[in-house]
């Protein structure tokens, strides 16, 4: 009988581990999610709120400033996710196999932007780019270019907040990428070299193949993280000029706490969590047919 009480608590034991990380995502996680779906099919009117279907989703579809939002977050996206593999792939290709101290102060360099406050780097760029004071609009005058307001420009301002983001984000790319190249076995590259391959052919034909699952987490991550971007754009452009930074994230936020249409919001949120599983599905079954 012991014996009996024994085996049943062991088998339980591993869901008494799990139980308090489950807990805290169903109450914080999936409970919000549910919620959020919800919240999408109704308006908040005072202290009551009223079912409207999908009146909010027909609201947004026909607004002009939400299918700007959508343009700005997709351009966000596949700017951020290329320009962070491509640039940590060439980052960590050249320097994972050099000395340590070479690689410490690479590591270091690129990971201290990391570091830094997204916000106390919204704000010191925001100083850098001041169009009557800042250091770029006085560099770029004594280059010939007056009167530069790279922030009010509709044309300019969407390249420099993704360049102001990917600085931030960058670093975080290169470091995992190093520390996964560092753990590809030698006997690859030394049966390369027995070969006669080029240090190119050795990056192209071993290395990005091996991290290929890296890249993948790497696309995932920064499709998410991107999503979720607000700090920067609140602080640089404020969605301006004319809406033309305004992303999916800071129509949200303009919804929720400034037009006070928090069925709208939730609306949007919904939407995001769609684009989400649209650029992360195709990286996630690819993930799991190489495993």
């Amino acid at each position: 009988m012991i014996e009996n009480i024994k085996k049943k608590a062991e088998g339980y034991s591993g869901y008494m581990f799990i139980a308090p990380q489950f807990i805290l995502m169903l109450f914080f996680i999936i409970i919000p999610v549910i919620k959020g779906f919800q919240m999408s099919f109704y308006e908040k009117y005072g202290r009551s709120q009223v079912f409207v279907g999908i009146e909010n989703y027909k609201f947004l579809l026909n607004d002009p400033i939400f299918r700007k939002s959508i343009y700005n977050t997709i351009f966000f996206i596949v700017a951020i996710v290329f320009l962070t593999i491509v640039f940590a792939l060439f980052v960590s290709t050249t320097v994972f196999d050099k000395t340590s101290k070479y690689l410490s102060f690479i590591r270091t360099s690129y990971y201290l932007p990391v570091m830094v406050s997204m916000l106390v780097m919204s704000v010191i760029w925001k100083m850098l780019l001041n169009p009557s004071s800042g250091v770029v609009t006085w560099l770029l005058g004594l280059m010939g270019f007056e009167g530069v307001n790279l922030l009010g420009n509709p044309s300019t301002v969407m390249p420099v907040v993704v360049f102001v983001t990917f600085v931030g984000n960058v670093g975080q790319a290169i470091l995992i990428y190093i520390a996964t190249m560092i753990g590809i076995p030698q006997d690859y590259f030394e049966a390369a070299e027995l070969d006669g391959a080029t240090r190119f052919q050795r990056i192209r034909h071993i290395i990005i193949p091996l991290v290929r699952t890296t890249t993948i987490y790497l696309v995932i991550t920064n499709v998410i993280a991107v999503l979720k971007i607000f700090v920067v754009i609140q602080q640089l452009t404020g969605g301006g000029p004319n809406n033309a930074s305004v992303t999916m994230m800071y129509y949200l936020y303009q919804n929720a706490f400034v037009y006070n249409r928090g069925g709208v919001a939730a609306a949007i949120g919904v939407m995001m969590f769609i684009i989400a599983l649209g650029f992360s599905i195709p990286q996630m079954r690819t993930y799991l047919k190489e495993d």
